[in-house]
Parts: C-alpha cells; sequence; structure tokens
C-alpha cells in the first residue's frame, strides 16, 4: 500500500499523522451513472490505508463496487484551513466479520462507545462492508502558518 505526494507542503510522514489523528468524517466522491456523489463517513487510516464501512446497499457501495477509483478529502471546515485529499482505490471488503471489527474501531474513534448509536450501528453488523482505499495519491494543503483560528 502506498501513499504518493503528487503536491502541497506535508510529506508522507506528516500526512500519515494527519490522517490518523484528525477526527472528522472523510468525503469519498464516487462515479455512477448519474454522476458524482459525495458521501462523508467515519474513517481511520491504518497500515497505510484508508478504512471505513457502510451498509451493503448503500447508494456509495453500489457504486464502488462497479467504479473502484474514488476521489477523497479531510479537512476541517474552519480556519486554519489544511488537510489532505486525492484519489485511490477503493476495495468492498464483504466479510462482515472483518467489516464489524472496522465498524467497531470507527465507534471507539468517533467517541460513540456505550452509546444509543453504537446499539444501533451493531444491530445491523450483519449487513456492514467495510471499504479499504490503497494507492493513495494526495495533495496537501496547510494555510495555518499565515490564518489565524477562529477565537
Amino acid at each position: 500500500m502506498t501513499v504518493t505526494i503528487k503536491s502541497g507542503p506535508w510529506d508522507v510522514a506528516t500526512t500519515t499523522l494527519w490522517l490518523q489523528n484528525t477526527i472528522i468524517p472523510i468525503r469519498l466522491a464516487s462515479s455512477g451513472k448519474q454522476g458524482p456523489l459525495v458521501q462523508s463517513l467515519w474513517f481511520e487510516f491504518k497500515d497505510g490505508a484508508i478504512w471505513c464501512a457502510t451498509q451493503r446497499d448503500s447508494a456509495v457501495a453500489k457504486r464502488v463496487a462497479k467504479h473502484p477509483v474514488i476521489g477523497w478529502e479531510v479537512s476541517p471546515d474552519q480556519p486554519p484551513y489544511r488537510g489532505a485529499r486525492g484519489r485511490g482505490s477503493i476495495e468492498v471488503v464483504n466479510d462482515s466479520q472483518e467489516a464489524g471489527e472496522v465498524l467497531r474501531r470507527l465507534i471507539h474513534r468517533y467517541g460513540q462507545s456505550g452509546t444509543e448509536l453504537e446499539t444501533w450501528l451493531m444491530s445491523r453488523v450483519s449487513t456492514e462492508v467495510a471499504f479499504r482505499i490503497t494507492e493513495l495519491e494526495v495533495a496537501t494543503w496547510d494555510f495555518s502558518p499565515r490564518m489565524d483560528a477562529p477565537q
């Protein structure tokens, strides 16, 4: 699994830290018959890949099964503006046990362990799939040196 920096101020190590430590949803852009779709999902960066989970019958799961190249972005909406975006190859992992493990990690990562949301999400784990996004081509940006954070 590779991470290739195509442009921007960050190297692979800085980009990896950003993806590992940033707890906001990833935006995925997938292709389909009726054009692109942007979907926000929880994610984790693990072992050089971006991992997500969703329901097997979701629009994004159906789309990426047919068109396994996606665009993605991880960046906050508040200043100072910085982040990473790019494209990658996406694989749908249909093993519900592996998808359930990914979902459990995401629930913990996003602070939802022990909540009603966790109970509801895990009640549907038998129809969950995981996404593994690899071959990441990345562009980064970081305007924090010239931008103040909001007060």
